[in-house]
């Protein structure tokens, strides 16, 4: 399973001090090749409506029945896809220096840097999309909207190390689900299912040591579930 690592962020400062190391031309050189996305006026407009139109259905599965709360729950979920829409456009992967990752002296590729560059946002995006929805909702229901955000990765990565990991423990469970539920709250601050996907991976590689750590083997585990699947397959194809 391919896995990126949690302190890939950590690349950033990494970046930040290679280019300082280069040569007045050589930074200028970089500068020169970063990319502003622009929306026109019309394609503004229509997305800020999608936001709005995504923000409403969000806020309508909750069966809240009270307008005032709806209200202000559709503003502070559309303004925070607005703004997560608008950092993203506006802080291109190419504004990251190519470098490499430090844990492992892996080139970084554009998504590293796209996720680095939007890990860069300030925190009172998230805190006024969180603060936001613990004023009107419940826990659970605060939980409920971070799954729109994500589809629902929680559950389903979940349920996935159910199904490779033999007699998972209340233990182990909660631990993972602990560390999932992190990665969904930090995954929604990014804009695209590649980047909520990179933030889960993290995560997901966190969940992994821990079970290594812990007198699990999730090489081997990973391996007896794969093969267990084909031979599932192939004896169903075999009838």
């Amino acid at each position: 399973m391919k896995n990126l690592k949690s302190n890939i962020f950590g690349a950033a400062i990494m970046g930040v001090a290679l280019s300082f190391s280069c040569s007045a031309p050589a930074f200028s050189q970089e500068k020169s090749e970063v990319k502003v996305v622009t929306m026109s006026a019309e394609a503004r407009q229509k997305s800020d409506e999608d936001q709005q139109k995504k923000a409403a259905e969000w806020v309508a599965s909750l069966n809240l029945n009270d307008p005032a709360k709806e209200a202000r729950l559709k503003e502070v979920i559309a303004t925070h896809l607005k703004t997560i829409r608008d950092w993203h456009n506006e802080h291109h992967f190419s504004t990251v220096p190519a470098g490499i990752n430090p844990a492992t002296g892996n080139k970084l590729t554009d998504l590293d840097r796209q996720v680095i560059a939007n890990s860069a946002m300030p925190k009172s995006v998230h805190e006024n999309l969180m603060n936001g929805l613990r004023k009107d909702l419940t826990e659970e229901q605060v939980e409920l909207i971070l799954d729109k955000y994500t589809i629902g990765k929680v559950a389903f990565t979940m349920n996935g190390y159910k199904s490779i990991v033999p007699n998972l423990t209340a233990e182990e469970e909660a631990t993972i689900l602990k560390n999932l539920k992190q990665a969904r709250e930090q995954a929604v601050d990014y804009k695209n299912m590649n980047q909520i996907s990179a933030i889960f991976e993290i995560y997901k590689t966190k969940s992994e040591q821990y079970l290594n750590a812990n007198g699990r083997n999730w090489k081997q585990m990973y391996k007896d579930y794969t093969n267990a699947v084909k031979a599932k397959k192939a004896a169903a194809a075999k009838k």
